[in-house]
């Protein structure tokens, strides 16, 4: 059942985050979305701690693209690459995504309709890490208790007396 929910939150975070990745690169799905999405990473640009910290400036079209991209990347990792660890790495990178996403939007005044799809997404994806760390518990456990039954087994054998080799 667990791997069932992870199975599907896995499938729909990461159609999610393709989706919106595709967004903030290009216009192709909603010329208005898009128009929106940068003029609102005008904003974001301005306000990046790293950068203001740094005191580099980082063009706007350029911070919403690796965000964009990122978010595609681990989109399509989360959907449909099976290995563990890579997703759980993908996992890693949108949640502190969305972290950094929440973090801006409290920075700028943003309404809380503006930042609640940030904050939607950081627990269903922290709940994704939740699930898939349950599955490994339980596995673990699991593993545990087939390696406990296996020597008991191998003892209650060992008091089986063997047929002898020579039969004469």
């Amino acid at each position: 059942m667990a791997s069932i929910v992870l199975k599907s939150l896995s499938v729909f975070l990461g159609l999610f985050f393709i989706f919106v990745g595709i967004m903030k690169i290009t216009p192709y799905i909603s010329r208005e979305l898009h128009k929106d999405l940068r003029q609102e990473y005008v904003k974001y640009a301005k306000i990046i701690p790293l950068a203001r910290w740094l005191d580099v400036k980082i063009p706007s079209k350029w911070y919403r693209r690796i965000v964009g991209g990122l978010e595609i990347v681990c989109g399509i990792a989360l959907t449909f690459i099976p290995h563990r660890r890579t997703k759980q790495f993908a996992n890693w990178i949108l949640l502190s995504l969305m972290i950094a996403a929440i973090s801006l939007h409290w920075a700028v005044d943003d309404k809380l309709e503006r930042s609640a799809p940030a904050l939607v997404f950081f627990f269903m994806l922290t709940c994704r890490l939740v699930v898939e760390w349950q599955i490994e518990r339980q596995d673990k456990a699991e593993a545990a208790k087939a390696s406990v039954k296996a020597p008991a087994m191998a003892s209650t054998q060992s008091h089986i007396p063997a047929k002898s080799a020579k039969s004469d």
